[in-house]
């Protein structure tokens, strides 16, 4: 029998678990959720705890469809969401029950206290943090020295997201290189923590765990994670990845100016390189990838799926709502459930409903303009307040232009942040897509036509996270020599080229989105600074 890889993707919304076989292919996948807090403003945070029951859960319920077995599975990897900040007691108990997620910005004053002591150009140009600074995981570790120091004085280690699952699988506490460069405190040149970053935040280095390879074995399953998970004690376990850098490699982005996009609830298109893509001005945000020796380098937008979704629940009701509403076409394999079952005419899927209804609307959705902002500005906008917006609507607008001018808007505004690093780096030839809103044709058509690139749909699709982290996990335990195996995992099933015609129309109406997007910039200042 062939060796098995169990890979897990640690996402903001739930853990998916997916049996792999060595060569890459994917056997089955389980998903379970769990929630996100909220309890004050600026506040996101979620339960470790809650991690390890998701890991937990699927894991048997994967183990449960009897797709391998238990003697055949070589090793555990995991991608988990970035900027993680779970604080360790001495015993290895958790100090805190939640612990702020990557979105969590509760930390303004200690980065501004930061920046008191070193320049802000400085820090990004050494870490290629290009998130708000408040998301970056030491100025939380700071709020937690200026606003829990009772908690502070206890805590022995922090650990990320995924960090946290594997110590609960071995007991050991490690990080790696590209989850250690979102740690606000890296510098990406030097592969190591940086001294002066720590001294400036008057935050011990001994807080943050031992920097280790990707693929590096972090040990075997304890016997109490064995008897949790289901699985024998003999089973290794892999170190794994920050999620944007195993998304990269599963997205097959492993040589010099590859890129994609990945197309969710948010949306942000990447590039690998040998050197990071660093400019302050538009501030692409940098992650060590897990290929060694390289960088992957993203822009990004806050919205995309979830502009789409807004717009189908909040304006096309007719066309049925669905439980994955915040990004189309994807979950549905993982939770179980078909995207919009029951919903629309006779219980067709809804999304087939908002892909068809989009079609029917010409190029340029009758000059329907749409800036997808409604989560705020990335690093990429002028302002975090920026607003979204319908322009030029008329009474001869119908659904079908509103649907299709939400999918252009979000297409044309990633375009404007691939010009950054169209601008900064040398980008191969084509964009692969993955990501839940790959799946639509008629948005494949857009892409390409708005970034005047050949769009490329793989096999891999959603599962580009989960095929990084097994990846990971087969170089690790040495069922692969080195990443290349996956180009052959990947098997390309549709390259969408730009037409002419198309091109010239999205480059007539281009300057005009550039003007609503900074009319929205604008707006979006002033509507911040009325107190009602």
């Amino acid at each position: 029998m062939s060796k098995k890889i169990i890979a897990y993707d640690l996402g903001t919304g739930g853990n998916k678990a997916s049996l792999y076989e060595g060569d890459g292919t994917c056997l089955a996948s389980s998903f379970v959720p769990y929630e996100t807090f909220y309890p004050n403003a600026g506040w996101h945070e979620q339960r470790p705890m809650d991690w390890w029951r998701a890991v937990v859960e699927s894991t048997r319920k994967l183990l449960a469809e009897k797709k391998a077995d238990l003697a055949d599975i070589e090793c555990l990897s995991i991608s988990g969401h970035s900027l993680g900040v779970v604080p360790l007691g001495r015993d290895g108990g958790l100090l805190r029950e939640t612990a702020p997620i990557w979105s969590d910005t509760r930390s303004e004053k200690q980065a501004n206290a930061f920046f008191a002591k070193v320049g802000e150009k400085e820090w990004y140009m050494t870490t290629g943090n290009g998130f708000p600074p408040p998301c970056y995981s030491v100025f939380k570790v700071m709020w937690y020295r200026d606003n829990q120091p009772d908690i502070f004085r206890k805590i022995h280690r922090i650990l990320g997201t995924k960090d946290y699952v594997n110590y609960r699988m071995t007991g050991r506490l490690l990080t790696d290189f590209s989850y250690a460069s979102g740690s606000g405190a890296y510098d990406l040149k030097k592969w190591d923590f940086s001294p002066k970053f720590f001294e400036a935040a008057g935050i011990p280095r001994e807080l943050f765990p031992e920097i280790v390879p990707s693929t590096h074995v972090v040990g075997e399953l304890t016997k109490e994670a064995a008897g949790e998970l289901g699985l024998p004690p003999k089973v290794k376990v892999i170190c794994g990845g920050v999620d944007n850098s195993c998304m990269a490699l599963g997205a097959r982005n492993i040589a010099e100016g590859r890129v994609y996009t990945s197309l969710g609830s948010s949306s942000w298109i990447a590039v690998s390189s040998g050197e990071p893509v660093l400019d302050f001005k538009t501030r692409p945000f940098v992650f060590t990838h897990v290929v060694p020796k390289m960088f992957t380098s993203a822009v990004s937008i806050f919205a995309a799926g979830s502009s789409l979704a807004w717009v189908k629940d909040t304006l096309c009701r007719d066309l049925g709502t669905g439980p994955h509403g915040g990004d189309p076409w994807s979950g549905a394999a993982a939770a179980g459930a078909q995207m919009g079952a029951g919903g629309g005419a006779g219980g067709t899927d809804a999304w087939a409903l908002v892909n068809e209804r989009a079609a029917r609307s010409p190029v340029g959705a009758k000059k329907l303009l749409f800036n997808p902002s409604l989560a705020g500005g990335s690093s990429q906008e002028t302002t975090p307040h920026i607003r979204g917006a319908f322009s030029g609507i008329d009474l001869g607008h119908t659904q079908e232009d509103v649907i299709r001018s939400c999918m252009e808007g979000v297409a044309m505004n990633l375009s404007l942040a691939l010009d950054v690093l169209k601008r900064l780096g040398g980008l191969s030839g084509e964009m692969v897509m993955v990501g839940g809103g790959s799946k639509s044709g008629l948005w494949r058509r857009i892409f390409a036509d708005t970034y005047e690139m050949a769009i490329v749909k793989t096999n891999v699709g959603q599962d580009a996270g989960s095929l990084g982290a097994a990846a990971v996990g087969a170089v690790g335990a040495g069922l692969w020599r080195d990443f290349s195996r996956i180009d052959e995992v990947h098997k390309v099933e549709e390259v969408v080229r730009p037409i002419p015609g198309n091109v010239e129309k999205y480059r007539k109406l281009r300057p005009v989105f550039e003007y609503l997007r900074a009319s929205q910039a604008r707006i979006g200042e002033m509507l911040h600074g009325i107190d009602l």
